[in-house]
């Protein structure tokens, strides 16, 4: 299965915290976190800087992310547990150089190729492989689907 995304991207710049993406004084809305979406859309692809996802291992910013449609996350780098959280919910995250895609620029991403190209300017970037397990967890929605599925952590 060739997994490709296409979306509309929205930029952030460096070091942005789950505090960021889900204030803590928003937390008693974790039950309904519809809530707590924002303008981003269906299909929509967050470019950032360095460190996405730094600060408290709060699992509910990439699941806001993931609920208000967002496709993929682009960054030049991640925090390490909201890099696991994320692919833990289905959400994927590509490690890339984002300098040169700006915010509104139409993107087409090739997970199998490794490939992204940004429709408006016709530049192709290439970003860090994904794992075959973590792209079966992308195919599969997630850990929790994929253990509905399979019964364990099975990777073809």
């Amino acid at each position: 299965m060739s997994l490709v995304i296409s979306g509309k991207t929205w930029k952030f710049g460096d070091d942005i915290s789950t505090d960021h993406i889900t204030p803590g004084r928003y937390f008693h809305l974790r039950g309904n976190l519809e809530e707590l979406a924002s303008k981003v859309g269906k299909g929509d692809i967050i470019i950032a800087g360095k460190n996405f996802g730094l600060g408290s291992s709060r699992e509910h910013a990439p699941r806001v992310i993931k609920i208000v449609g967002v496709s993929c996350i682009i960054a030049k780098s991640f925090a390490r547990i909201f890099y696991r959280n994320a692919f833990n919910i289905g959400l994927p995250l590509l490690v890339s150089n984002t300098d040169e895609i700006e915010e509104g620029d139409d993107l087409r991403i090739d997970l199998d190729k490794g490939e992204i190209k940004d429709e408006n300017n016709g530049k192709v970037l290439t970003f860090s492989p994904i794992s075959s397990f973590m792209k079966k967890l992308i195919e599969d929605g997630g850990i929790e689907e994929h253990i509905k599925k399979y019964g364990d952590f099975k990777v073809e």
